[in-house]
């Protein structure tokens, strides 16, 4: 009897022990959402290029033959983010819904970005869903970027060209 005791409050710990991780990996892997935004809207692209992984890709779904379909590697993230604080002036991306998944490895997001257009031509607003991925090393191995691709093609005067 003593034995059996002692086995189910050794899973019990095991169990509580797992939990804990995991939660402490979805509470890392939140902040890094957070720290995404904060870097974007800093501009710092190098710091914001650093959350990815080596191989670290972004995935735009709805590109609409409008926008880059997304970039594969710390390169091509570098090569599609580096111009994009230079064509405006700021950004912001108020987050509405942060949840780490039952995985903890996967994060849900929901925000709105508003970004100031230049020469006074007032603001590109869009509604945005996200998901991200991460490694065992708290490190971005994909951003999926869902966004209004009319919406996006009205603020930027291209509506003619979706596809």
């Amino acid at each position: 009897m003593k034995s059996l005791v002692i086995g189910i409050i050794t899973l019990l710990s095991l169990n509580l022990n797992a939990q804990t991780m995991k939660n402490e990996v979805a509470t890392r892997n939140k902040e890094t959402v957070k720290q995404f935004f904060e870097l974007l809207e800093k501009e710092d692209i190098t710091s914001f290029i650093d959350l990815f992984a080596e191989n670290g890709k972004q995935v735009n779904p709805y590109a609409s033959g409008l926008f880059p379909e997304g970039a594969s590697g710390k390169d091509e993230l570098t090569a599609y983010w580096s111009p994009v604080p230079g064509n405006f002036d700021g950004m912001a991306f108020p987050i509405h819904e942060l949840h780490a998944m039952e995985d903890p490895t996967i994060v849900f997001v929901r925000y709105t970005g508003k970004i100031k257009l230049k020469n006074d031509l007032g603001y590109y607003e869009n509604n945005y869903y996200s998901i991200f991925r991460f490694n065992d090393d708290g490190k971005i191995t994909e951003y999926v970027e869902i966004f209004n691709p009319i919406v996006a093609a009205r603020g930027f005067g291209m509506l003619d060209q979706i596809k």
